[in-house]
């Protein structure tokens, strides 16, 4: 393998481009149970999908804590090796981190690549950005995933470095190239300050509005939102970071002006240090007065999902603002709870009970959509309005009789 970490960085880190089939392999511990494992998996699939792979197989092992040397233990990773044997099988995805250590024992074991889902998430990232803030926080992420696992990835660490294009004599490769990551990094952090103090200059020449912030679980349907509710176009696809690069559009209800933005999906087991690298992409949702939730409701463990995004809203310092939870995706909830037999009547009286229950949760900030189907958008449009006024009468009482 080339010592160069900018060659290994792609060499280690790209799914090829086209159709690879994919081995997924997941953990049962005493923190992780078998219907969430096989939940995450489900992800993990759908991960794969996005980056270009098909899942094959899946496996799954239990163990009380993972192997040191190889995360699943000799026997199962010789089973896997039996299930590759002869079979058009290039990449091996754990649902969970590997160190390099453990990454360079599995391919000796099994002889093709293997990737963690960071290192998938990573990907998907790097394939997806297209502005310079959003392709320079994902090369910073990468490195920083790279560094760590330096050690255990590369197999040229035990020969001495020197002469020409070293530091001098008794310098190991390891030490090189840990230095050039470093600095790397280095460069990749100042490059990130300077398009962040851009990109904060063109934020507050923005004006007084009022702005709102649209986040969610991965794949809920927030571009779909954004486009029924700024009447503009946003990419939207049926896959995991359909956006990475908030898209922010001015947005006038009733004479009413605010910015609504659309920000990058969260996800669980989302690597920190890129939550850490795309914090800048994620000032519009700090800087902002309002979140409008999206939740998609069909999925079967959507309470699940809230709890991942409050958690990374935390970690941004965002949890204490107005929230308003968008329940999207009613079509599809409602296909797959009701029965075809089931009396409007009763249909009623379980959406009825539903509804009841999260408005006494959040206090009435909820509603009920599907925005494939524009049904109740204008529900919405109407609750929004009303935070949107009331912050406008709070915060600036001497425009406000501009507005409506």
């Amino acid at each position: 393998m080339s010592s160069n970490p900018e060659v290994v960085l792609i060499e280690k880190k790209k799914i090829r481009e086209g159709r690879e089939h994919a081995v997924l392999v997941g953990l049962i511990t005493p923190e992780q149970t078998e219907a969430q494992v096989q939940e995450y998996l489900d992800e993990l699939a759908f991960l794969a999908e996005t980056a270009g792979a098909v899942a094959v197989k899946r496996y799954i092992q239990k163990l009380s804590h993972p192997d040191s040397r190889t995360f699943i233990g000799k026997g199962k990773l010789e089973e896997i090796k039996t299930f590759i044997t002869g079979r058009d099988v290039s990449i091996v995805i754990f649902d969970d981190e590997l160190s390099g250590s453990q990454i360079s024992n599995i391919e000796k074991v099994l002889g093709i690549k293997t990737i963690d889902r960071s290192d998938l998430i990573l990907d998907i990232f790097a394939r997806r950005a297209k502005t310079a803030q959003a392709r320079t926080q994902v090369e910073l992420a990468q490195y920083q995933y790279l560094l760590p696992r330096l050690k255990g990835m590369w197999k040229h660490l035990e020969r001495q470095g020197g002469g020409i294009g070293t530091r001098g004599p008794g310098e190991t490769e390891i030490e090189t190239d840990r230095r050039i990551v470093n600095t790397k990094i280095s460069l990749l952090r100042k490059r990130l300050e300077e398009i962040e103090k851009q990109a904060y200059t063109q934020r507050k020449d923005r004006g007084e509005f009022i702005r709102v912030a649209l986040v969610g679980y991965t794949n809920v349907g927030k571009s779909t939102l954004m486009n029924l509710l700024s009447k503009s176009e946003v990419f939207a696809e049926n896959k995991l970071f359909a956006t990475l690069d908030t898209t922010t559009r001015k947005v006038v209800f009733n004479n009413t002006p605010f910015l609504l933005s659309d920000t990058v999906g969260f996800i669980r087991k989302l690597p920190h240090h890129l939550v850490e690298s795309f914090k800048s992409t994620l000032d519009e949702v700090r800087e902002s007065d309002i979140l409008l939730h999206v939740v998609d409701i069909s999925h079967p463990r959507h309470e699940e999902q809230i709890s991942v995004v409050n958690r990374i809203l935390h970690e941004l310092g965002a949890a204490d603002k107005p929230v308003i939870l968008v329940f999207n995706k009613m079509d599809l909830y409602e296909q797959q709870t009701f029965d075809p037999w089931l009396s409007e009547e009763v249909r009623e009286d379980l959406l009825g009970q539903l509804k009841t229950e999260w408005a006494n949760r959040t206090g009435g900030d909820c509603v009920f959509i599907a925005a494939a189907e524009k049904r109740n958008v204008a529900a919405l449009r109407e609750l929004v309005l009303g935070k949107v006024v009331a912050l406008y009468r709070e915060r600036f009482p001497y425009k406000t009789e501009h507005f409506y």
